[in-house]
């Protein structure tokens, strides 16, 4: 991959009822050259939204790929890549770093009714998850808009060390720092 390739790293960080989203542009040779943060709402529906939300802030043509860090932030808030992908018209990944039975069981302990439904339905809608070998083992990987061969191929070109790729662990990062910001200012 060209070192100038670009990604789109999201993660989150929360205490309390609202989450701190960060989309951090990362280069391939792990130059960061653009950051976005939103909000969204821990156990609420919203996370897709502020994603997408931070996608068009930054107005960039030049990200290739978004790279979302798990698929359930801010307590089972469900982040629906077609609709990302939909929204962005750039490959979706997502990149979780634990093995799991799936999220279906601990989604109905944690909801009820429609609300627990919802988030199931969106879950179900989900690509599987396909395993990355790095350095540090394996990460798990859903994609949209691109196969799976070139979306190990992503997250390979992006994490230079560790098992981390590099947009999402700087975007972890961001989102630490700008939500403990937040809270000292609320």
């Amino acid at each position: 991959m060209k070192s100038g390739a670009r990604a789109l790293g999201v993660a989150e960080s929360y205490r309390g009822e609202t989450s701190t989203v960060a989309g951090v542009v990362t280069r391939a040779d792990r130059t960061v050259d653009g950051v976005a943060f939103e909000t969204c709402s821990v156990g609420g529906t919203d996370a897709t939204a502020a994603i997408a939300l931070i996608f068009a802030d930054l107005g960039r043509e030049d990200i290739q790929y978004l790279l979302v860090a798990g698929i359930a932030p801010a307590w089972y808030n469900i982040v629906d890549l077609g609709r990302l992908y939909e929204a962005t018209e750039t490959p979706v990944l997502s990149v979780s770093f634990e093995d799991s039975e799936g999220l279906g069981d601990a989604i109905r302990e944690a909801f009820d009714g429609e609300a627990a439904q919802k988030r199931l339905d969106s879950y179900d809608a989900l690509p599987e998850r396909q395993p990355v070998e790095l350095d540090d083992g394996p990460v798990y990987v859903r994609s949209l808009g691109i196969d799976d061969e070139a979306a190990a191929a992503v997250v390979r070109a992006f994490t230079p060390e560790g098992g981390r790729p590099e947009p999402l662990r700087v975007a972890r990062l961001a989102a630490r720092g700008g939500d403990a910001f937040r809270r000292q200012t609320e």
